[in-house]
């Protein structure tokens, strides 16, 4: 990942956290995008040289550009973004409002939409790039009272493979992450959701930095040959 800028979103905790500190282990220079400035400090102080704290709000377009001019400006264009940001309610059906329902698919959805956008001019100018959004296995599969969610997630994957499409001429890939059970602050080990790991074949919660390693796997040039597809790391969820 030498002479690479990344821009990871999310990028305070769990997955983000993880993703930014293997990439930059890997030489790449990493922004940590997130709307907890006390801890995207502390994950970009850590990191030390070569990565810098942005705040962003990835349901706001005037601040993704912003977000992308500042990279720009201190470690040059952009060729890595990983779409990370992400956020669940849990509700059922006849109990989820609008609002709940909106916020959900505005920083799961949205939000990739405005990073993929935002990111196209930088990418141009660094000669080409990857881009890599974090969907879920809940984009596979579906699960019950997070509707929002699975609509959000579903929705990442099929935008993933419209993007790879058209920017394929632009020497950009992109290509979805979807990740099982992983124990972050969004799944805790003692929640009744970590519980169905129990039946998977691999019965175990994924670790963070086990996702990590297929974003690095896709952020870098080891990946030339994939664009448009989804690469699930589930501990075989999905298999059942």
């Amino acid at each position: 990942m030498d002479g690479r800028v990344a821009v990871v979103t999310g990028g305070a905790g769990g997955i983000g956290a993880a993703a930014s500190r293997r990439l930059h282990a890997e030489g790449a220079a990493v922004v940590v995008a997130d709307v907890r400035a006390d801890r995207g400090w502390a994950v970009a102080d850590a990191l030390g040289d070569r990565a810098a704290f942005l705040p962003l709000d990835v349901t706001d377009g005037g601040a993704w550009s912003g977000c992308i001019e500042e990279a720009e400006r201190l470690f040059g264009p952009v060729s890595v973004l990983v779409n990370n940001a992400g956020v669940v309610h849990s509700a059922p059906l006849g109990e989820l409002t609008e609002t709940d329902y909106r916020r959900v698919v505005d920083v799961n959805q949205v939000g990739v939409f405005l990073g993929m956008r935002a990111v196209l001019p930088s990418m141009r100018r660094a000669g080409g790039g990857s881009i890599v959004n974090v969907s879920s296995i809940g984009g596979i599969v579906s699960f019950p009272n997070v509707l929002g969610y699975v609509a959000a997630k579903w929705a990442v994957r099929g935008m993933t493979k419209a993007a790879a499409q058209e920017l394929a001429a632009d020497g950009i890939r992109v290509n979805s992450v979807h990740p099982g059970l992983v124990e972050t602050e969004m799944t805790p080990a003692d929640t009744p959701a970590a519980a169905q790991v129990r039946t998977q074949p691999i019965a175990r919660l994924g670790r963070p930095e086990e996702i990590a390693d297929l974003v690095l796997f896709l952020a870098s040039d080891e990946s030339s040959y994939c664009t448009g597809s989804e690469f699930v790391a589930d501990g075989g969820f999905t298999t059942r």
